[in-house]
């Protein structure tokens, strides 16, 4: 039964942090979704920084859980990073939680949703680096840091699907895929 009461807070810690973001959530609004007193909530959760940090931690196990079911062994490290890549930002875009975090940082700048916002980045640069190495012990690619290559293309990719679309007509999926792999695999040389 104790464990069904901690989900159940933790159920609706993140209804509420997806709701009113980070700041304006508080403890007797957590208390109110999961119907239970208070004090419950502290049964298992000494403050709202640490049940923040438990719902941050299931956010990027899902999130992780959604890249894994998307890799395919048999695929090219370069074709299952974009697929990967798609599928973790479509998953961002579709997750509350994530949308009121980015909004409450640009609008607030919070500290803690801040933090949010880099622990599923580094969850996703942490699984791209773990592919990398993968695909360096296959021979697909050469030796490389693998946490400032996942970095960069984290990054690669999100200008590529997000801050282009800011200014110019947006890419299609097949065009990020290619242009990905064409700067990271190709570089720039003349062929």
């Amino acid at each position: 039964m104790a464990m069904d009461r901690r989900q159940q807070v933790a159920d609706a810690a993140a209804k509420s942090f997806a709701a009113f973001g980070y700041k304006a959530t508080t403890m007797d609004q957590v208390a109110r979704i999961a119907n239970v007193g208070k004090g419950t909530i502290y049964t298992f959760f000494s403050n709202k920084e640490e049940l923040f940090h438990e719902i941050m931690k299931r956010l990027t196990t899902e999130m992780k859980q959604v890249a894994e079911r998307t890799v395919k062994p048999d695929r090219h490290f370069y074709d299952n990073l974009s697929a990967a890549l798609e599928e973790l930002l479509d998953f961002r875009e579709q997750h509350e939680l994530a949308m009121k975090l980015s909004q409450e940082v640009r609008e607030i700048g919070t500290p803690m949703a801040q933090e949010g916002l880099n622990q599923i980045e580094r969850a996703i640069v942490g699984y791209i680096r773990l592919q990398l190495q993968a695909a360096i012990d296959k021979g697909e690619i050469k030796p490389c840091d693998t946490e400032l290559t996942a970095f960069i293309m984290l990054k690669l990719y999100l200008v590529l699907t997000v801050e282009w679309n800011k200014t110019h007509e947006p890419l299609g999926k097949e065009l990020v895929a290619e242009r990905l792999r064409a700067y990271m695999q190709e570089g720039l040389a003349p062929a």
